[in-house]
C-alpha cells in the first residue's frame, strides 16, 4: 500500500513539474508578470490565459532578444493599437490594430508584402518586387492540405483557423489579451476586435496585442502593442457650446444678451443607447431654474454679466431582458436599488431596475457635466445705414471710393474688417482690417476703394477682444473709366453745337444780303415769312443777354 502511495505521489509531482514548465498564454501575452488570477468573469468568445501556448509553432522572445532585429526584411514593423474607450458598462468597446511597415513597403491585394516602385529618388532599383510572397508559398496548397499541415493555419492553442474565403490573404495572426483572457484571429495588415463590457469591472484596464507573421515552418513574432481602456457606469458625454458673435470659441467666454447653443454629445460608438429614453436636466446657474428636455440641443441666453456654473444631468432608461422571477418577499416599492460598495475596486454595478410602461425591464444610467461660464459685454449687432459714392478728381479717377456709415449695438469695437467678395458672397477678393478707437457712440464711417466697376458683396465686421458682429450689403460701383466716358459725351455734344451754329450763321448771312429784284405780293409774303423764321432761329442761338453766370444758377450738395 505504501508503494502505491509512493508511486501516486511521484506521478502527481511529475505532473506539477510539467505543468509548471509549460508556457501559458499569460506568460507570452502579458507584459506584466503577475500571478494567475481566476476570479475574472468570462468574456464572450474569449479563453483563459492559463491555457498552454505552442511555443514550437509560435516562438516566444523576451524583450531585448537579438532575434527581433531579423524578424522582418528591410526594417522594423510597428503596431498601432487604438480604442474608442471610454465605454459605458454593458456596451461594446472596440480596438483597431494597424501594422506600419518599413518605408516603401505595403500589402498588395493578394496579401503579399511588396516594395513600392520609385518610392523615393534614393531608393535603389530592386530585382525582386516582393518582401514576402506568401501566395507562392501556399499556392500548391488547398485548405484541407494546409489545415492538415500542423505548421500552418492553426492558432497557438491548437485551434484551426476559421475558413474564410480569402484565407490565403490573411497572413498575420493577432493575439489580444486583457482581463485574464485572450482572443485570437488571423487577418491582413489591420484588424478590429470588439468586446462587450458587461462582465468587465469598472475602471482602467490594459489591452495587449501580439502579432505574428507567416513563416515557412513557423510563425514569427514581429510586433507588440498595448492600450489603456476605461469602463464606466457614468454616461460618457461632453457639451459643445457655441454663440453667434463669439470671437474665440476656445476661451469659453460668452456674451451677455446673446443666445448660446448647448449641444450634448454622448459617446456611444457601439449604439448601446439607441433604444433608450434619454432626458436632459439643465441648471444654468443664473437663477432661471431647472429645465428638462428630451432634446440634446438647448438654447439659453444670459441676461447678466458674471461667472455662472452650468450643471447638466443626463438620464438614460435602457431596456434590458428581465431576469427570471424567483420567490422573494414582497418589496415596499416596485423598484430595487443596488447600492455601490465602499470598496473602490469592487465590481458591483450601481443600477436601478423596474418595470417599463411597455411591460419590459430597464436599468437607469446617468451622466454628469459641470463647467463654469463667464459672461461679459460684447458686440451684439452691426448695421450699415448709409453708402455714398465719393466725387473724385481727375487724379483719382482710377479708383472709385465709397463711404459706409456703420452703427453697432453692445460694447464699443476696437477693430474693423472689410471683406469684398463677388456678388454671390462666396469668393473673397480683398480683405482690409484696421484698428479703430471709439470712446462714445458706436457710429463710424468706413471708406473703401474699388479698382473696377461692378457689383460687389461687402461684409463689414466690427470686433473687440471677445466678440464680433457682421453686416453685409450688395453695392454697384461705377469705375473710374465712367468719368472719362461722360467727358467724351459732353465734348461731342459741344462740337456738334458749334457746328450747328456755324451752319446757321452762314445761312443767315446768305439770305440777309440785299437783292434788288422785283417781287410780287406772294413773293413778299414768302420772303417775310422766311425772315421771320431766321429771326426766331437767331434769337435761339444768339441771345442778347451778355450775363455769363446768372445768379439763379444752383448745384445740389454731395452728402
Amino acid at each position: 500500500m505504501s508503494r502505491v502511495c509512493h508511486h501516486l505521489g511521484f506521478l502527481l509531482l511529475a505532473e506539477v513539474v510539467l505543468c509548471t514548465a509549460a508556457i501559458r498564454f499569460q506568460d507570452v501575452l502579458s507584459q506584466e508578470r503577475t500571478s494567475p488570477v481566476t476570479s475574472y468573469k468570462k468574456l464572450h468568445g474569449w479563453s483563459s490565459d492559463q491555457n498552454e501556448w505552442n511555443e514550437k509553432l509560435y516562438p516566444f522572445w523576451e524583450e531585448g532578444d537579438p532575434r527581433w532585429k531579423d524578424c522582418w526584411k528591410g526594417g522594423k514593423v510597428t503596431a498601432k493599437l487604438v480604442t474608442d474607450s471610454p465605454a459605458l458598462v454593458g456596451s461594446n468597446v472596440t480596438f483597431v490594430v494597424t501594422l506600419q511597415f518599413p518605408k516603401c513597403q505595403r500589402e498588395d491585394n493578394d496579401g503579399n508584402i511588396i516594395y513600392e516602385r520609385n518610392c523615393t529618388q534614393d531608393t535603389p532599383a530592386l530585382q525582386d518586387q516582393y518582401v514576402y510572397n506568401w501566395t507562392k508559398w501556399i499556392n500548391n496548397c488547398s485548405w484541407e492540405n494546409c489545415t492538415s499541415n500542423h505548421s500552418h493555419n492553426v492558432f497557438p492553442d491548437g485551434r484551426p483557423f476559421h475558413h474564410h474565403p480569402d484565407w490565403r490573404r490573411r497572413n498575420f495572426v493577432y493575439l489580444f489579451h486583457t482581463f485574464g483572457q485572450y482572443y485570437q484571429k488571423n487577418g491582413r495588415f489591420s484588424t478590429i476586435v470588439s468586446v462587450n463590457t458587461a462582465n468587465i469591472t469598472l475602471g482602467k484596464h490594459v489591452m495587449e496585442v501580439s502579432i505574428y507573421r507567416r513563416g515557412h515552418s513557423t510563425y514569427v513574432p514581429i510586433a507588440r502593442a498595448s492600450s489603456i481602456y476605461i469602463v464606466t457606469d457614468k454616461i460618457p458625454l461632453f457639451v459643445n457650446m457655441s454663440q453667434k458673435n463669439d470671437r474665440n470659441i476656445s476661451d469659453s467666454i460668452f456674451i451677455k444678451d446673446s443666445l448660446i447653443t448647448f449641444d450634448v454629445k454622448i459617446h456611444d460608438p457601439s449604439y448601446y443607447l439607441n433604444n433608450s429614453v434619454i432626458s436632459y436636466k439643465w441648471d444654468f446657474g443664473d437663477g432661471s431654474g431647472l429645465f428638462i428636455s428630451s432634446s440634446s440641443i438647448t438654447p439659453h441666453t444670459y441676461a447678466l454679466q458674471g461667472n455662472f456654473t452650468l450643471n447638466l444631468t443626463v438620464q438614460a432608461i435602457i431596456p434590458v431582458p428581465c431576469k427570471p422571477v424567483t420567490p422573494t418577499p414582497p418589496l415596499p416599492t416596485s423598484a430595487v436599488t443596488i447600492e455601490p460598495s465602499s470598496n473602490p475596486d469592487s465590481s458591483t454595478i450601481v443600477e436601478t431596475t423596474g418595470d417599463n410602461p411597455d411591460g419590459g425591464c430597464h436599468i437607469y444610467r446617468y451622466g454628469y457635466y459641470r463647467t463654469g461660464i463667464p459672461i461679459v459685454e460684447g458686440i451684439l449687432g452691426v448695421n450699415i445705414i448709409q453708402m455714398t459714392n465719393i466725387q473724385m478728381t481727375e487724379s483719382q479717377a482710377e479708383n472709385s471710393l465709397v463711404d459706409f456709415v456703420v452703427t453697432c449695438q453692445g460694447s464699443l469695437p476696437t477693430d474693423v474688417c472689410t471683406v469684398v467678395s463677388d456678388p454671390t458672397c462666396q469668393v473673397s477678393q480683398s480683405v482690409v482690417c484696421d484698428p479703430i478707437i471709439i470712446t462714445d457712440k458706436c457710429l463710424l464711417t468706413i471708406r473703401r476703394a474699388f479698382d473696377e466697376p461692378g457689383t460687389y458683396c461687402i461684409n463689414i465686421t466690427l470686433g473687440d477682444d471677445t466678440s464680433q458682429a457682421l453686416a453685409s450689403a450688395l453695392i454697384s460701383v461705377n469705375g473710374g473709366s465712367s468719368s472719362g466716358t461722360t467727358e467724351g459725351v459732353f465734348i461731342f455734344l459741344a462740337l456738334l453745337a458749334v457746328f450747328v451754329i456755324i451752319v446757321a450763321f452762314v445761312l443767315y448771312k446768305r439770305y440777309k444780303q440785299y437783292k434788288p429784284i422785283e417781287r410780287g405780293p406772294g413773293q413778299a409774303e414768302n420772303q417775310e415769312g422766311l425772315s421771320t423764321y431766321f429771326s426766331n432761329f437767331k434769337a435761339i442761338f444768339f441771345s442778347r443777354s451778355n450775363e455769363k453766370d446768372p445768379l439763379l444758377k444752383s448745384k445740389a450738395g454731395i452728402v
